[in-house]
């Protein structure tokens, strides 16, 4: 993946062999010695010949990953062919023999401990997870925001059925009431002829009231309907 990282690995090792041992390392500091040499130019071959996820991961296993995190390629678990198990098995089993022959010892067991990126690299990964996570939580503020414009024009609409139900009934009432009233009016008003005249004197009157004003000119001839009343109140000249 040309990326540099920093691998933490132990051993476990026994000598088999103690002549051959003091002979080539003399003691354990020296043995310590070329364990490091050999065992680290081992691992560095092994993990620069793979992927980076085959020294990262060492088990096959389904992730479940919510549908919403699922913004890229880089941010999902790639799947690997061998694994962190079998790269270690590697390097024991290529550094075993030589070690067994030339300096008499066995190793046991190889392990990675630790798997760190450098600095810059840590620092642009970073930048990726904050980057990805911002990505997820626009995703959520605009799925809210979606949402609740819908509820607001559910609200609106629903604000504005109930305003014209209200506003039809009003409607209905006021004219079943003027209905109402105009029957009691023509009721009462409808008992002999001087109750029917002053019910249209008291309309007529009404009508002056609701069209005239001070500032209003009419032009009527004298034998219109609505100057009859106005003539007949006419002052009687002395």
């Amino acid at each position: 993946d040309k990326l540099f990282i920093f691998i933490d690995t132990y051993a476990r090792w026994r000598i088999v062999d103690a002549e051959k041992f003091f002979e080539k390392v003399q003691n354990e500091f020296g043995a310590q010695g070329r364990l490091d040499d050999i065992l680290d130019g081992e691992a560095r071959i092994v993990v620069a010949a793979n992927n980076l996820v085959e020294v990262i991961r060492s088990r096959q296993r389904e992730v479940i990953i919510e549908e919403t995190e699922l913004l890229d390629d880089e941010s999902q678990l790639k799947p690997f062919k061998d694994g962190r198990s079998a790269l270690a098995q590697k390097v024991l089993d290529n550094a075993g023999p030589n070690l067994k022959s030339e300096f008499g010892i066995e190793l046991l067991d190889f392990r990675f401990k630790r798997i760190n990126y450098s600095q810059e690299v840590r620092s642009k990964i970073f930048d990726r997870m904050i980057s990805e996570r911002s990505r997820i939580a626009n995703k959520f503020r605009s799925e809210g925001d979606g949402e609740a414009a819908k509820i607001l024009g559910e609200q609106k609409r629903e604000l504005k059925k109930i305003t014209s139900e209200a506003y039809l009934q009003q409607q209905q009432i006021q004219g079943k009431a003027d209905a109402d009233a105009v029957e009691i009016y023509a009721e009462a008003f409808n008992q002999s002829d001087e109750s029917k005249e002053f019910y249209e004197f008291l309309k007529t009157m009404e009508t002056y009231e609701n069209t005239l004003s001070e500032k209003d000119t009419l032009i009527l001839s004298t034998g219109s309907d609505f100057f009859r009343f106005m003539k007949n109140s006419a002052p009687a000249n002395k």
